[in-house]
């Protein structure tokens, strides 16, 4: 389990092969459900630290496995998102959240302004500037970029057994949702379904919108089932498919200038 060291990992984010020349650019909100110590677990259980509400699970392994299949750079955050979720703005209610499903987070319960300005320091702000060094050094190189995030959900929410088994999420900009829901039908055995089992009005597009569309970056949001992703070998197996989707969609795009596709 990624994270869930005795130590403080040295840093909040890390940037896996930044010298990536492919055109994507992959970010990982919620790839460990590390708690630094000085969060004291959050007053949580060994059983909720390590379950989907406090990180993505499979989602770092999928991250890397495209990211090897897209020669990409992935920038991936260290720390839980029950600490501070890297996909959600500092105003946002649940960026350190209170509740997540049917979990109370004890620590998260009545935050001090400076407890919440701490944390977007240590953990939001660093994995934003990450990401915007990455996107700085292609445009300084003239290179295009598209931008992906990877994220997985859990199969049963609130009681509710969810149907879809991968989620093709966009914003206002489609172009790269779009590109690849036109292949969907390459993976005719997966459910396959346009902004499910969240879409932009729960507040789930804040990194496509900051770090796609504001460079006019096509880009996309990935979320698969994560009782497709168990072990090593499901996750090798959903990176295929999902790269039978990607692969495709990125060939259709159309240049359109110097950091963009």
């Amino acid at each position: 389990m990624f994270g869930d060291a005795a130590t403080d990992p040295p840093q909040a984010v890390e940037v896996l092969n930044p010298q990536g020349a492919g055109v994507a650019l992959i970010l990982c909100e919620h790839a460990s459900n590390h708690i630094p110590a000085r969060y004291d677990g959050l007053g949580l259980d060994a059983e909720v630290r390590s379950s989907h509400a406090a990180w993505d699970p499979g989602a770092r392994s999928l991250s890397l496995l495209i990211s090897a299949a897209l020669d990409a750079t992935v920038v991936a955050s260290c720390v839980s998102r029950l600490v501070y979720d890297c996909n959600r703005p500092p105003e946002a209610s649940n960026a350190m959240p209170v509740k997540s499903e049917k979990f109370d987070i004890p620590g998260n319960q009545s935050l001090s302004q400076a407890s919440r300005e701490e944390r977007i320091a240590t953990v939001y702000r660093p994995f934003c500037d990450a990401v915007d060094d990455v996107v700085a050094a292609r445009q300084a190189a003239g290179r295009p970029t598209v931008l992906i995030t990877m994220h997985s959900f859990t199969p049963v929410y609130f009681g509710r057994p969810r149907a879809v088994e991968i989620g093709i999420l966009h914003d206002d900009d489609s172009r790269l949702a779009n590109a690849m829901l036109a292949q969907a039908h390459l993976l005719p055995h997966r459910r396959i379904e346009r902004n499910e089992p969240y879409g932009p009005a729960d507040g789930v597009t804040h990194s496509l919108k900051i770090h796609g569309q504001v460079h006019g970056f096509a880009n996309v949001m990935l979320e698969v089932r994560n009782d497709l992703l168990r072990t090593a070998e499901d996750e090798q197996a959903m990176a295929n498919e999902l790269m039978t989707l990607i692969t495709p969609a990125l060939e259709t795009l159309t240049l359109e200038g110097a950091g963009r596709v």
